[in-house]
């Protein structure tokens, strides 16, 4: 995965609006992202994701007990693999305080591309922070975590919850996965 990190040429807001439009209906063409904290007693277990814009799915994650780069990483990394987009994908995060992951192309993912872009408004990353609240007000804030592990394991299943069965409005009261088949079942039709 090669990873830019420099900022994009400045643009006007008809021009970006254009951007996203075009390429919001398409899967893996956008990705957005964040890290998010989850107190246990044990100390924070630390949540970064990659979430596709067109369907709202996670399509990459990361736990770890540390806010280390590995983790951003690791997200970037596990949603390549699960992936596998064309070269090109846009990755908006908000550039907060964590630094991005380093430039150097993994084992195995080389032909993948994600630009790693900061927002030029607040919406571009609402979708990761919406993510976070649901699984905050859904999860994390229904009850105390004694341990990370335990955590751990009611974010895994949590995520894979989300992503095959919770309903979104935005995408007419489907769940992610059956917008993206629904989604492939259309192309296939259209082709």
């Amino acid at each position: 995965m090669r990873v830019i990190t420099t900022r994009p040429l400045s643009r006007s807001t008809r021009t970006r609006a254009v951007v996203l439009v075009v390429t919001e209906h398409k899967l893996n063409t956008r990705w957005c992202g964040d890290i998010t904290c989850i107190p246990t007693w044990e100390g924070w277990l630390y949540l970064a994701t990659v979430t596709g814009i067109a369907s709202r799915r996670v399509v990459g994650y990361a736990l770890a007990d540390h806010l280390r780069t590995e983790l951003i990483a690791g997200a970037l990394s596990n949603a390549v693999a699960a992936r596998d987009p064309e070269p090109g994908v846009i990755f908006h995060s908000d550039r907060g305080s964590t630094p991005l992951p380093p430039t150097r192309p993994s084992p195995g993912t080389a032909r993948s591309s994600c630009q790693s872009a900061g927002p030029a408004s607040a919406g571009d990353n609402a979708l990761a922070e919406s993510f976070f609240s649901s699984l905050k007000g859904e999860l994390i804030d229904t009850r105390a975590w004694p341990a990370r592990a335990g955590a751990r394991r009611a974010v895994v299943e949590y995520i894979a919850w989300y992503n095959g069965t919770r309903l979104h409005s935005s995408l007419g009261y489907q769940s992610p996965a059956d917008y993206e088949n629904n989604h492939r079942e259309n192309i296939r039709r259209v082709a």
